[in-house]
């Protein structure tokens, strides 16, 4: 599978994105005349320039029909009325309408209402669709993003001066795993967060793939701290591992009861908790007491954290990101002479029978846990032969 890793360590716009695919590789004069059918009077160039000694490449959009604002109607035409693929079309729309029902929940209005005012100008209009079409043109199967280095302060909107992530931005962002950094600016763009909370599936450390090309795209400033740049990587993830971010929960008990410990972890590995210990320790003024840590989506982080504070003692969490890496894997059924039993087998050839199937089987015949575990690993063992 192809994919592209959206390195967002300076944020994510739109501009960014169009220069990064097309520094991996997309044919500028390609772009352009897709960009042209949508008929906005636009024209386009792309330079290259450096930031912080980086090279990269800086896409602009000059001149076009310009407007107050645009209602999403008028840009899903825009849209389809475009000489572009199929895909690219049903791309933008999909961030148009995700943009639509965001400023909706913001101003508290229904969505046919909502009007676009920085983003359905030209040049934001061409950002999206020209990121939808190079992604296309690089043939990406699907797109994976760092962590969103979304900035800090405040950035001059439409709506007035507001805090950064600007209201519009956050709502994009929810559930997806952000961090401030570098300078006080908005790095990634209500665009940006549009392009990737709607076609990213995948958010963590850079997965283990074989890179084919790699894009810089500018950003519009050269800062300090860091080359302001959003770096592409365009590989193959066809025999890759996972490797994704997780949060950790912890916390230290010594007055919680067995019961209510064996209860808490119950609700959390069935509220999605990928992973769910409770630790013997030796707490302050010689306690007995035990750490109850929780490995979980980066998603799912605050509702796993408030079954802990709800059902438990604690006063409070320790919460942080750590790196989860699993060999790829898959399910292989064997029939044995309790019936059938998936074994899961990993990418380097260890194998174990799925406790949960042979638990059931042991519990219908009768027959003791440990046979059926072992009659299942002959039975496996046999199709290897």
């Amino acid at each position: 599978m192809k994919i592209c890793y959206l390195d967002a360590f300076s944020g994510i716009s739109g501009d960014m994105t169009v220069g990064a695919l097309l520094d991996a590789g997309v044919v500028f004069p390609e772009l352009e005349q897709a960009l042209t059918s949508l008929s906005t009077g636009a024209t386009f160039r792309l330079e290259k320039t450096k930031r912080r000694g980086i090279a990269a490449s800086k896409f602009y959009v000059d001149g076009g029909e310009q407007k107050a604002h645009r209602h999403l109607p008028h840009i899903l035409k825009m849209i389809e009325a475009g000489d572009l693929p199929k895909r690219v079309k049903q791309n933008a729309a999909a961030i148009f309408q995700n943009l639509g029902v965001a400023e909706a929940k913001v101003h508290n209005m229904p969505l046919e209402k909502v009007h676009f005012h920085e983003v359905g100008a030209v040049d934001s209009i061409c950002d999206i669709v020209g990121a939808c079409f190079c992604f296309d043109a690089l043939g990406v199967e699907e797109i994976w993003s760092a962590p969103l280095n979304v900035g800090s302060g405040t950035a001059k909107t439409e709506h007035g001066v507001l805090p950064v992530p600007t209201p519009a931005t956050v709502e994009l962002l929810v559930g997806k795993p952000i961090y401030s950094r570098g300078p006080e600016m908005e790095l990634t763009t209500p665009t940006g967060a549009a392009i990737v909370s709607t076609l990213a599936t995948h958010f963590g450390v850079l997965p283990p793939m074989s890179i084919s090309s790699t894009g810089y795209g500018a950003g519009d400033r050269d800062f300090e701290q860091h080359a302001n740049v959003l770096r592409v990587m365009i590989g193959d993830l066809r025999k890759a591992a996972e490797s994704t971010t997780v949060s950790i929960l912890e916390t230290n008990l010594d007055d919680s009861t067995p019961q209510v410990l064996g209860y808490t972890m119950e609700r959390l590995l069935e509220a999605g908790a990928l992973d769910v210990t409770l630790t013997p320790m030796q707490m302050k003024k010689n306690r007995p007491g035990t750490m109850l840590t929780v490995i979980a989506k980066p998603e799912d982080q605050e509702k796993l954290a408030a079954i802990v504070l709800n059902e438990t003692s604690t006063l409070g969490l320790r919460i942080y990101p750590a790196e989860r890496r699993v060999q790829t894997r898959e399910h292989v059924e064997v029939e044995t002479p309790h019936g059938r039993v998936r074994i899961k087998v990993s990418g380097n050839g260890s194998y174990t029978p799925e406790y949960e199937d042979c638990k059931v089987l042991a519990t219908i015949t009768g027959v003791p846990l440990k046979q059926v575990i072992a009659d299942a690993n002959f039975a496996y063992l046999k199709t290897k032969r």
